[in-house]
Formats: structure tokens, C-alpha cells, sequence
């Protein structure tokens, strides 16, 4: 029996193609990954982890070369192999579960045509054995309707749900060596569980070895065998979980560990509006119902699906009030209809005292100077084609604010109030990294400078020393600028850190709700009580 790992990079380099020059992404990588075995790459974004991901399997952009080193997957010389036989190890020996599933779904096809479409072009199942086998491989990533939801499209599923049917792609031929980079970056907590559990099965029962790609610190030192840290296209550290993040010897692995939320941190109250804690709400949600009518797989009566079942909560001047809940909960179509971007089907929505869920186009229209958004994905939600002082002002043009002139002065402003140089003002998105293209879109959510800010997800996608950079920066705000938040998210460890006042959502309806202290520290409901036994990294806490 052969006792050469599945995966082994010796000397890796890769270097990116910008005009004539060729600037170096990552040197000298040394990397192996046992059958069974789960090695985690940790690091910030742009650090190099992801770029070595993808020239495991030779998907690198198009300006991406290896330039040096050997990448060696079951004996076989990655860097040597012609197209055609890295497209037949693609899906069957290596299965690749991406970070983003609206990338990498294809929006005119239906989800089970799509698994099933790996299974077959790999000549793992055919007809009748297809279906059963995308059932089962939904239902193994928690997907609810298995059968019914197959039928469906990309863009019926939420985020979270969007992302399981990448990971059961990933899965679906049982690979050698799955590369998973952020896999769960957009799930919940529970979820997640299931989903990393269905991992160590595979490393267990079929030896699959596992290169986990993430940016969560938790994660890593509850499921990983051996870290690696990355820093600036190099490895700066590795060993055990124990011996990484239990003794830390680079710098650098330091500052992400001292950054990493854990339970334990609290939110730090001080100047704190007079109205934060006692007086009247501002805004008021009462009985809130959101249904959807659902594709139905036969002909016959529309079905309808109950989203949001009378869900009601306020949020006073000043204040941070989270949503929490798994994937499908609610959370965010609760926002979406504060927002008015999604009707509401009964309930009302008090705005000041007024309804918006009565008010008509114009003075909807007006009164979204005071709302306005954060979402998770900052490059899905900027225009490709606009520089970030286009992107900061449109919002400013299409109120009619302002000339030219004065526009120009306040995106400066607002680049300055979100700690970005103003010479940032030219750049287009794709020149920006993740941290920064989220400060430009809480730049342009403030252009207007509203009274309530609706964070989805807004820091769930960024590395630990960036989404610490942004919470910090979204109390200094609040501080200075008097902003309420609705603060949607699964990630509870960030909800304590930022909350005033926490609400607990399943499948629908609020289950529990309370300050962060009473939540963490005593929750009274079993799904509360399930999501905070599923959090990772415990030991991670202070």
C-alpha cells in the first residue's frame, strides 16, 4: 500500500501576468495533504491561499502561471498533465466546492440537471440512479423537498441554500481530494455542522483527504488535522490545530487570532444615544407575513410558501437589532420588505408612523433616503463599471442632491468617514479588495445619510482582521452618526459583539429574543440552544 500522500506541492510558485511584467502571488508553497487527512489554509484575503487552491487543479485565470515547483495528486505531476486529463480528474478525483454558488450555477438550468449533469459526464450514474442519487445528495446537504427542490432554479434557492448544492456537487463523484475553499462562509451554523460532519464521514469512510480553504480561525481548529498560514503569497506558520492556535509563534497568526470574534466578547456600550435603551421606537414591525407561491414540479394548484409568519420587533434611535437563524429562517426577507424591496403580504412596517407598506410609489421613493442597504456580496452589489466615486454618488444623483460639484465633495467626505483615501475615488470594484469594496458600499449607503442601516450578511464573506477593521467601523459610525442597524446575519459570535438586542428567527417566526447577554448566556429555546452547541471553535472563546 502506497504511503504517498494524495496531494504533495513541493516548491510551488505562481505569478499572475499584468502587461510585461509578471508580478509573483505566491513562493515557495510546501504542502501535503493525506488520505484522510484535512489540512486548512488560513490566512486574509489576498494572502495567497485561494491562488493555491486553484493551481492544484490548473484553474487559474487566464494571466495566472505556475512558475516554479511540482504539484503531485495520487503520483500523478499536475503541472505536466495535457487539458484533456485534467478534465477527466476534475469532479471525479478532485472535486472543487467554490466560494461563490452565482458564479458557479448555471441560472438557465435547473439544480437537479446540474448535479446530475456531473454524475453522468463522469460516468458515475445514468437515468432512473441519476435522480435517486441528486435526492439523496440534496437531502445529505440539508436541503428540504429534496425531490421538489431539484426542480428548481438557482435563483429560487437563498444564498445559503445555493451554496449546499455546490458542496453536493463537490461531493457527488465521493473524489479523492476535495478542495473546499470557503465552503461555508455563507451557511449557518447548524448547517455547517452537517455539512463539515458529511466531510469527516468521507475522510473516515473513504479516505478523501481535504483541502479546506477558509478565513474562519473556529472553523479550522475544530475540523482541520494541520493549519497552514499564509501571509503575503508565503507560509508563515503550520503544525496541529493544538500547536498553531494554542501556541502561536509568527506574528501575524497572533493578530488573526486576536481578532477572531469569539462568544465570549462582548459589546463594549459607551456614549450611547440618551433614547438607546428607554423611549419610543422609530421604527416598528408588527405582525409581518411574507408568502411566495413555489414552482410546483406537477401541474395542478399553485403552491404557496410562508416565508416570514407574523413577525414583530422594534428598533430605537441609536440602537443594533439582529436577526439570527439558519439559511431559510426568514432573516433576510424580513429585510428585504423593510427595505421595500419585497411586498409584503400582510402585517405593516412603521416608519415614524408611517406605514410603508400603504405608501404610494413617490413617497416610497422619498422615504428611502432614510433606509438604506449593506449587502453581503460588495462586488455583486457595485456596478462593474463604475468607479468607486460613481458608485458613492449615484445614490445622490438619482435623489437629485446636489450638483456635481458638491456630490464630488461628499463622496470625499464619505471616503474619508470610512477610513478609504480619496484616491481611492477612481478605482473600479475589481481593483479593490473585499475589505475595501465593503467600505465603499457602506460609503454609498451613508451618501444620503439615513437613519437606518440594513446590514445582510454585510461582514460574513471577509477575513477576521478585515471584518474586525469593519465592525469597528460600523460603531465608530453609529457613535458619531446617531445610526440605527438591523443587523442580519448566522454568524452569532459577530451578532454578540454588535448587538443591543438580538432576535431569534426559525423557519419563519421569532423563537426567542432578548439582550445578547440573556441569549448566549441563557437561552431559553432549543433551537437557540442547538445553534449555540453548533458554533465551532469553542475553544477559541475567552
Amino acid at each position: 500500500m502506497s504511503t504517498e500522500p494524495v496531494l504533495s506541492i513541493r516548491g510551488l510558485a505562481v505569478a499572475f501576468r499584468t502587461g510585461a511584467d509578471l508580478v509573483t502571488a505566491i513562493s515557495d508553497i510546501n504542502i501535503d495533504v493525506a488520505a484522510g487527512e484535512t489540512v486548512a489554509i488560513v490566512g486574509e484575503s489576498g494572502s495567497g491561499k485561494s491562488t493555491t487552491a486553484a493551481a492544484v487543479n490548473r484553474l487559474l485565470p487566464e494571466n495566472g502561471v505556475i512558475t516554479a515547483g511540482s504539484i503531485r495528486f495520487d503520483g500523478k505531476e499536475m503541472t505536466e498533465l495535457p487539458e484533456s486529463a485534467l478534465i477527466s480528474l476534475r469532479g471525479a478525483g478532485i472535486g472543487l466546492v467554490p466560494q461563490d454558488p452565482m458564479s458557479n450555477l448555471n441560472p438557465l438550468m435547473r439544480v437537479g440537471t446540474q448535479i446530475g449533469e456531473a454524475l453522468e459526464v463522469h460516468g458515475y450514474t445514468s437515468g432512473e440512479a441519476t435522480q435517486a442519487r441528486v435526492v439523496e445528495l440534496l437531502e445529505m446537504v440539508g436541503i428540504p423537498d429534496a425531490a421538489q427542490r431539484a426542480s428548481q432554479y438557482p435563483h429560487e434557492f437563498s444564498g445559503g441554500m445555493r451554496q449546499r448544492v455546490l458542496i453536493a456537487m463537490g461531493l457527488a463523484c465521493r473524489p479523492r481530494l476535495l478542495i473546499a475553499d470557503e465552503p461555508t462562509s455563507a451557511l449557518d451554523v447548524t448547517v455547517q455542522r452537517r455539512i463539515l460532519d458529511q466531510l469527516d464521514t468521507l475522510t473516515t469512510e473513504l479516505g478523501t483527504a481535504v483541502f479546506l480553504i477558509t478565513h474562519d480561525l473556529a472553523l479550522a481548529a475544530e475540523r482541520a488535522d494541520r493549519i497552514v498560514v499564509m501571509f503575503r503569497g508565503k507560509i508563515v506558520e503550520e503544525g496541529t490545530s493544538a500547536q498553531v492556535l494554542g501556541n502561536p509563534q509568527h506574528e501575524y497568526t497572533k493578530q488573526l487570532l486576536a481578532a477572531a470574534p469569539s462568544l465570549a466578547s462582548q459589546r463594549e456600550i459607551e456614549a450611547r444615544p440618551a433614547d438607546a435603551s428607554e423611549g419610543q421606537a422609530f421604527v416598528e414591525i408588527r405582525d409581518l407575513r411574507k408568502e411566495f407561491a413555489l414552482r410546483s414540479p406537477k401541474a395542478g394548484q399553485p403552491q404557496t410558501f410562508t416565508a416570514v409568519d407574523g413577525v414583530s420587533f422594534e428598533i430605537r434611535r441609536g440602537t443594533t437589532v439582529s436577526i439570527v437563524g439558519e439559511s431559510g429562517s426568514g432573516k433576510s426577507t424580513t429585510a428585504n420588505m423593510v427595505l421595500g424591496l419585497e411586498d409584503v403580504t400582510s402585517g405593516s412596517i412603521l416608519f415614524d408612523g408611517l406605514d410603508l407598506t400603504k405608501l404610494r410609489r413617490k413617497e416610497l421613493f422619498a422615504l428611502r433616503r432614510r433606509v438604506q442597504p449593506v449587502f453581503q456580496n460588495p462586488y455583486a452589489s457595485l456596478d462593474p463599471r463604475y468607479t468607486v466615486e460613481q458608485s458613492i454618488a449615484e445614490p445622490l444623483k438619482v435623489h437629485k442632491v446636489g450638483t456635481a460639484a458638491t456630490r464630488h465633495a461628499r463622496v470625499l467626505e464619505l471616503l474619508e468617514q470610512v477610513a478609504l483615501p480619496a484616491a481611492m475615488a477612481e478605482r473600479l470594484p475589481h481593483e479593490l479588495s473585499g475589505g475595501q469594496r465593503q467600505r465603499v458600499a457602506i460609503a454609498r449607503a451613508l451618501a444620503l445619510e439615513p437613519e437606518l442601516v440594513v446590514l445582510d450578511e454585510a461582514v460574513s464573506a471577509l477575513d477576521v482582521l478585515v471584518q474586525a477593521q469593519i465592525l469597528d467601523l460600523l460603531s465608530d459610525l453609529q457613535k458619531r452618526l446617531g445610526l440605527s442597524y438591523l443587523f442580519i446575519s448566522h454568524d452569532l459570535a459577530v451578532v454578540r459583539m454588535i448587538s443591543d438586542e438580538v432576535h431569534v428567527m426559525q423557519r419563519g417566526v421569532i423563537v426567542e429574543s432578548g439582550t445578547p447577554e440573556r441569549i448566549f448566556d441563557a437561552p431559553q429555546h432549543p433551537y437557540t440552544r442547538e445553534l449555540l452547541a453548533a458554533i465551532p471553535g469553542a475553544s477559541l472563546a475567552s
